[in-house]
């Protein structure tokens, strides 16, 4: 696995957006604006940090997660990968920051990652899955299972 830079200056209330792929500079620029959208019937700004840099150019899951890993107030991080730069809906991918280390046991984690750790979410969504697990209000693996029962693999909206 390749070091990448360190995620500074994020607020802990920001959601995380790691770009990895630059094929599409016009698709980001469309993927970035539709995150900066005011969210929840527009009662709410987006806070939103943007990691930007080549250097994360594509990078896997694990990369990002090793690269992300101090950071303890982060339940989820999003990739903009190729799929969400080629996709007319732009679904970015939702990783769960979690790890088996953080669970009770090995029937605990499987509960909590039934459905996988990872799952795709459109830009309008972010924000409310964010915020959730943000203050435990749900978790990762509803976020999932809802993704999970959509046709395309995709949560967008409850």
């Amino acid at each position: 696995m390749r070091p990448l830079p360190a995620v500074t200056s994020r607020d802990e209330f920001d959601a995380l957006v790691v770009r990895t792929d630059y094929l599409d500079d016009r698709a980001w620029q469309d993927v970035v604006a539709a995150l900066r959208e005011p969210w929840g019937d527009g009662q709410y700004e987006a806070d939103v940090h943007f990691v930007d840099d080549p250097a994360w150019s594509g990078a896997t899951v694990d990369e990002v997660l090793a690269a992300v890993r101090g950071d303890g107030n982060l339940a989820v991080v999003f990739l903009a990968d190729r799929t969400t730069m080629q996709a007319e809906s732009h679904p970015l991918l939702a990783v769960t920051t979690l790890t088996r280390e953080e669970c009770v046991d090995d029937e605990d984690y499987e509960q909590l990652t039934e459905f996988g750790r990872d799952f795709r979410a459109i830009p309008a969504r972010l924000h409310e899955v964010h915020a959730n697990l943000s203050i435990g209000n749900l978790g990762f693996e509803e976020f999932a299972a809802w993704a999970h029962d959509d046709a395309e693999g995709i949560f967008r909206s409850f």
